[in-house]
């Protein structure tokens, strides 16, 4: 059985940093791309970034909105997932969700919640003015 843990997410004013991680368990990552969602108070869950099974960083996608300053990765050694969000804006309050993917690598349909196989609880990220 799959089992996914978030890390607990936090509040934050502008301009700071907060640093999420997701856990999983009951399955090798080794052969599956990863990503984050958020979904904001009355808004539909979007894709945050992506990052393929080899953890190459060049292969990795971004939203334009976090663009430079998010920042994925993972650890497949200890079957972890990460994002460390600096520069935080108001606009980024959300409950963050990582997700395992169902294929390896993170192409242009990346952001498609149809081709996520898992889903972790989620996390609420909060950003003050």
């Amino acid at each position: 059985q799959v089992q996914m843990a978030q890390s607990r997410g936090g509040a934050a004013q502008a301009g700071g940093s907060l640093r999420l991680s997701c856990t999983v368990s009951g399955l090798s990552l080794d052969d599956y791309s990863m990503a984050w969602f958020r979904q904001g108070s009355g808004e539909e869950r979007e894709g945050v970034s992506c990052i393929p099974d080899s953890g190459s960083s060049y292969l990795n996608w971004y939203t334009d909105s976090v663009k430079g300053r998010f920042t994925i990765s993972r650890d497949n050694a200890k079957n972890m997932l990460f994002l460390q969000m600096n520069n935080l804006k108001p606009g980024d309050t959300a409950m963050y969700y990582c997700a395992v993917r169902k294929d390896r690598a993170c192409g242009a349909d990346w952001y498609a919640r149809e081709e996520v196989a898992f889903w972790g609880q989620g996390t609420q990220v909060t950003v003050s003015s």
